[in-house]
């Protein structure tokens, strides 16, 4: 695996945890280390640390208040 590849995934915890999770990336990777970023998405995907993901997150944490704030009120 190329330095910048090794690099790029040590750095973050997450990208470490996913490629020991799943194995096939690092024969992957060794043939052609340009799917880094193609395996950082997948990650991103997996582990829901898209920004998509992080504002669906938040809209359902603002929902849960709101139902529970609504059932306090009514009592």
């Amino acid at each position: 695996m190329k330095k910048y590849v090794y690099d790029k995934i040590y750095s973050d915890k997450n990208s470490l945890r996913y490629i020991r999770e799943n194995s096939n990336w690092y024969k992957l990777l060794n043939r052609n280390a340009n799917n880094v970023d193609v395996m950082i998405e997948e990650m991103k995907e997996r582990y829901g640390l898209r920004f998509k993901d992080k504002v669906e997150k938040a809209k359902t944490s603002l929902d849960l208040i709101n139902a529970f704030m609504t059932v306090t009120k009514d009592n």
